[in-house]
């Protein structure tokens, strides 16, 4: 951004300095020409820390230009920065090819809004509503339709000015994944100029066209055959049109049937007013009254519909899924009350589910007004929109899951850490010790839940390992053969040979008991659970349950039981969280949704298959692992806890968290110092008599976090070591706990002595 000259520019001052200058000689005062001097002096020295720290801005700005300029000059799509003005400093190469103008320097004369002018509809208004969002909140952009199809404007704010993109690569991919309709398409105003064409009908046509007339030899009318010139020559095609909103068409080119496009071609005809037949139509095709009864359906609509409408039928015995009545919705498309776009709706007679896009048109006829349903198979559009609820609904919970853990895990710290304090007062023979035990235990199970909601938002801490599966089951087993009870026979089925798997052996198990003890609640009467386990080699990628397995070799465990079995309209939801058919009090919900966060997050899949009546079989398919199994090493001996010496920096904003810390570390012997922010922390570490050894801090605090001010205090302190304690796992930011030497990170919740053997290895 350049900066301008303004009513407090520093030469301005200078016949303010002269006059000052003129006082001091003239007078007679010796103290005023004194004082006169100093002021003057005073100015000047502003005037030259003003003018260094103006030309020090446009150096950094220039600078920063320079580095934006260099990151994107190789970039494939066309970047430019602009000043606050819209002024261009620099395109790169991409830009130049694309639109046009000197490759270097400032350009100043130049503005992004004459480079962009043409190119998308009301470019100034655009430019202008997104460079303002990006100067409030550092980024904006937006879906533009051009002539080509569409693009992505972008921009984002940097120093002294704006980045911006046009991205048309990036419309022309929303376009392939989005573009339901595959028959080649225009959109035309009420002058014929072409506003936008489909990738179909590039394809088609092998050119970009800018005028309807340049397509259509003259006397073409809707529902006629035209010899269309084409990429391959001239093929015919029907001509059809639609009104749109504003006076716009929307104009498709459909391939002309075998009989007619022979008769065109024969008779050497440019135009052949023969319009199809409603039977030849290569679209599904409905006639409608304006009361919804079927009149007619061609071929193709009755293949999509997977039914042949009988006389009188209505489109609402025929489609469903709306969130409205059908009846309604033909009746405001009869009334003109709606815009006419696009909706989709389940084919009520189709097996497997189908489901449909219908486009409803209302046709002026001699008889009567009458409507006509386009209809295209949505069936894989509606798939991939389920997939992606399906995903953004677990991601979402999955965040709430890891929130949730985060608050329990500091409440858990502060009653066990408060109760191990208790513990050190009360000896066995006390008649509170029970109690005291009691509570200690039970937070250890409410934080193994908690340790489950990790699990289940995928945001546990999992120690990965080289295990042997074999001695995993056989450890297992006599485990297992408790839980099932005396009416459940275990039988556990492995070869001599399995290959390793990369797991972490906890949870694994974790995993096998939660799908053991649904299948033994499964079988009330009893019955048998076999556990197999085998090598698989998958030779072609498996596609299943919305996932894709790739080939490869795999460990395939599966669990299976005679009970009940899972209806087929409940088997796709078992994995979501809290979903459980078990009664209330009997199920958190959480089993088989941490089963499959454990199993995914390994690198793993889960699958379940299950017949009512005959019972349910999980299949788990884990990535086999090459390698040898480490040698164990003996257990260490816990470290001798002895009192300890050193200052500790505490910085924590859960008080409870915090008073407990703070007690803990000071019963061994440490000088702590507390602090419940890091913005606290820091001005306590401004005072340079303060020796501190070590810093434990929390990670996630209001306003810096810990990272964030960790990193500011080891730019004066930078040997200070530095113990991270959170209730997020500590996959959450190993990143940045990475880029900060000698730290290391301690899970919540953590017990007074897991707390001082941690402090003591970094001080010891």
């Amino acid at each position: 951004m350049r900066l301008g000259r303004s009513a407090l520019h520093p030469l301005w001052l200078l016949p303010l300095v002269a006059f000052l200058v003129a006082v001091a000689v003239l007078t007679l005062d010796p103290r005023l020409s004194i004082a006169c001097l100093l002021l003057a002096a005073g100015l000047l020295l502003a005037m030259g820390g003003v003018h260094l720290a103006a030309l020090a801005r446009r150096m950094r700005e220039r600078r920063l230009r320079r580095q934006v300029a260099a990151v994107v000059a190789c970039d494939a799509i066309p970047a430019f920065t602009t000043d606050a003005m819209g002024r261009l400093h620099y395109q790169n190469a991409a830009a130049v090819a694309r639109f046009g103008g000197g490759e270097g320097g400032p350009g100043r004369e130049t503005t992004l809004l004459q480079r962009l002018e043409g190119h998308f509809a009301s470019p100034s208004s655009t430019i202008y509503r997104l460079q303002r969002q990006a100067a409030a909140e550092g980024a904006a952009r937006e879906e533009l339709s051009t002539r080509a199809g569409t693009a992505r404007l972008s921009v984002h704010r940097i120093t002294g000015g704006f980045l911006w993109r046009f991205d048309e690569t990036a419309g022309d991919l929303a376009a392939r994944t989005a573009e339901p309709v595959s028959l080649p398409r225009l959109i035309v105003n009420a002058r014929g100029k072409v506003l936008s064409m489909n990738r179909a009908m590039r394809n088609l046509l092998g050119r970009e066209a800018t005028q309807l007339d340049e397509l259509l030899p003259p006397g073409v009318v809707a529902g006629d055959v035209a010899m269309i010139e084409t990429a391959r020559g001239q093929v015919p095609h029907v001509f059809a049109a639609c009104e749109i909103a504003a006076g716009r068409q929307e104009v498709f080119f459909l391939p002309a049937p075998e009989p007619i496009a022979e008769r065109a071609t024969r008779n050497g005809t440019t135009c052949l007013p023969a319009p199809l037949s409603f039977e030849e139509f290569p679209v599904g095709l409905l006639r409608l009254t304006d009361h919804g009864i079927v009149l007619g359906a061609n071929r193709l609509a009755r293949e999509l519909l997977h039914h042949t409408p009988s006389q009188g039928a209505r489109l609402g015995d025929l489609v469903d899924g709306l969130g409205r009545s059908v009846s309604d919705w033909i009746g405001d498309c009869a009334a003109g009350r709606t815009v006419a776009r696009p909706e989709v709706v389940r084919a009520v007679h189709a097996t497997p589910v189908s489901y449909l896009q219908v486009t409803l048109r209302l046709m002026p006829c001699p008889s009567g007004n009458e409507l006509f349903a386009l209809l295209h198979d949505a069936t894989e559009l509606k798939t991939l929109e389920a997939q992606f609820v399906q995903s953004q609904k677990m991601h979402a919970i999955g965040q709430l899951a890891g929130g949730v853990a985060h608050d329990f895990n500091n409440l858990l710290t502060a009653i066990s850490g408060h109760c191990d304090l208790l513990l050190l007062r009360h000896d066995k023979g006390d008649p509170d010790y029970p109690d005291l035990v009691q509570i200690h235990q039970n937070a250890n199970r409410a934080a193994s839940l908690v340790g489950q909601l990790l699990a289940f938002s995928r945001k546990q801490t999992l120690q990965l390992q080289l295990i042997d599966l074999r001695d995993s089951l056989t450890d297992l087993g006599h485990l297992l053969n408790r839980l099932v009870g005396e009416r459940v026979r275990l039988v556990v089925a492995q070869p001599a040979e399995l290959d390793l798997i990369r797991a972490d052996p906890r949870q694994l198990e974790q995993v096998l008991m939660n799908l053991v003890v649904n299948a033994r609640d499964a079988m009330p009467a009893g019955g048998e659970i076999r556990i197999e386990a085998r090598n698989e080699d998958l030779l072609a990628p498996i596609s299943r349950d919305r996932t894709m397995v790739p080939a490869g070799r795999y460990v395939v465990i599966r669990i299976k039981d005679e009970g009940q079995g899972i209806p087929p309209e409940v088997i796709g939801k078992i994995f979501e969280p809290f979903f459980t058919t078990k009664r209330a009090g009997e199920g958190t919900g959480l089993g088989l949704s941490t089963a499959y966060g454990i199993v995914k997050q390994t690198g793993g899949f889960i699958f379940a298959d299950s017949t009512p009546g005959v019972g349910t079989t999980f299949s788990l398919y884990l990535p086999a692992h090459e390698g040898t199994l480490p040698q164990r090493a003996p257990e260490p001996s816990p470290p001798a806890l002895g009192p300890g010496t050193g200052i500790v920096l505490l910085v924590e904003d859960e008080a409870p968290v915090r008073a407990f810390a703070a007690r803990a570390l000071r019963l061994r012997g440490y000088t702590t110092l507390e602090a419940e922010s890091g913005e606290e922390a820091l001005a306590l570490l401004d005072n340079p008599d303060l020796s501190v050894d070590l810093i434990l801090s929390d990670v996630i605090m209001p306003g810096l976090d810990g990272p964030g001010w960790v990193r500011q205090a080891r730019e004066v302190r930078p040997d200070v070591k530095v113990i991270f304690m959170s209730g997020y796992a500590e996959d959450g930011f190993s990143e940045a706990q990475a880029r900060i030497p000698n730290s290391v990170f301690l899970q919540k919740p953590f017990s007074l002595n897991k707390l001082t053997e941690t402090v003591q290895s970094l001080l010891s």
